[in-house]
């Protein structure tokens, strides 16, 4: 109820800013003079009936059920056509510029969104296309909204999930973007950039959203890993240094040929199973992660491999004997994010 009332408002102030309302009352102006004067010289003819006439002659609808017998209806009815169809056809212009200019300012990065539990992505470069298709195709976020910042002409990509704000990262540009109520910030380098300023930039960004929102999870990606230092004082939550990434993942692929496609399965959403974290079911709890293992693995056909305990802690594939705790979090390899995710 609230967005239809904040919807409402929008239309009301766009109406008064665009002068609808004045051609609203010439409307109304002659629907009802043309109805009066229809039952003045038109008698056998009630008000209510004149009413509907003087309606479905303005926008020449043309029943014909109620049709003028007298000269002066005529010639009333030539008038209501002749005032009615230019004050109509200036009201349907008027309106549909006002969803024309509401979609071009949208696709320029001019609006405010008012969207929350959002993603925001903070700049663009060759992989955003590829990363909001990620996102998307994961079925926790059907219902999340993104939010890109990006200094780039129009809308980067055609989705209705997907809102724009242009601009670079600053206090004016993420309040349009609503950071208060955002839910995760993932910053982009910047490609146009040489590695070292993109690090820098990449560090004043997670700097500037950390100072307005403290909570707000933050996942960077840095090309040197010498900076990572820099941003964990930044208090980014997440670091992802790619050119290391890259580095260590071409290791792999010399020392075991074809690792690489599994890896690449689990991180990716679009095929095969992936990589999920999700709470600990009640009835586990105060087992060891070999008999959660076995559990999950029989009932749910899910995979363990990891643990994250309640300091925040990734451990992968804990000794037989760990015991797990109802806060700790599973890591899991499933064909689909279990149903009860976190």
């Amino acid at each position: 109820m609230r967005h239809f009332f904040i919807f409402l408002k929008k239309i009301i102030t766009l109406l008064q800013r665009e002068k609808i309302f004045k051609v609203l009352l010439i409307l109304l102006f002659v629907v009802l003079m043309g109805s009066m004067a229809f039952t003045y010289f038109e008698q056998k003819i009630r008000f209510i009936d004149a009413l509907w006439w003087s309606v479905v002659t303005l926008t020449t609808v043309g029943y014909g059920d109620i049709s003028p017998t007298t000269t002066g209806g005529r010639l009333v009815g030539m008038i209501v056509m002749i005032t009615g169809i230019g004050f109509l056809g200036i009201l349907t212009a008027s309106i549909a510029t006002i969803f024309i200019e509401d979609r071009l300012l949208e696709n320029k990065g001019m609006k405010s969104t008012d969207v929350k539990d959002h993603f925001i992505i903070c700049g663009w470069n060759f992989r955003g296309n590829e990363m909001v298709a990620e996102l998307l195709a994961d079925p926790k976020c059907s219902d999340i909204s993104l939010v890109v910042i990006a200094d780039i002409q129009e809308k980067p990509t055609d989705d209705p999930q997907l809102h724009f704000i242009r601009g670079e990262v600053n206090a004016g540009v993420l309040k349009k973007a609503n950071l208060d109520d955002a839910q995760v910030v993932m910053i982009l380098s910047d490609d146009h950039l040489d590695a070292y300023a993109r690090d820098a930039k990449i560090i004043l960004n997670t700097l500037t959203i950390k100072s307005l929102n403290p909570q707000v999870y933050t996942c960077v990606e840095l090309m040197d890993s010498r900076n990572a230092e820099h941003c964990r004082m930044a208090k980014a939550d997440e670091i992802i240094v790619a050119g290391e990434m890259g580095t260590n993942l071409l290791v792999q692929a010399a020392l075991d040929h074809g690792i690489t496609h599994l890896i690449s399965e689990l991180v990716s959403n679009h095929y095969g199973k992936e990589l999920y974290k999700i709470k600990l079911p009640s009835a586990l709890a105060d087992r060891t992660f070999f008999e959660v293992l076995c559990e999950m693995k029989k009932q749910h056909e899910i995979l363990c491999v990891g643990v994250e305990d309640k300091a925040g802690t990734f451990i992968a594939s804990p000794d037989n004997d760990y015991t797990l705790g109802q806060e700790d979090r599973l890591i899991v390899i499933s064909s689909e994010r279990p149903g009860f995710a976190a």
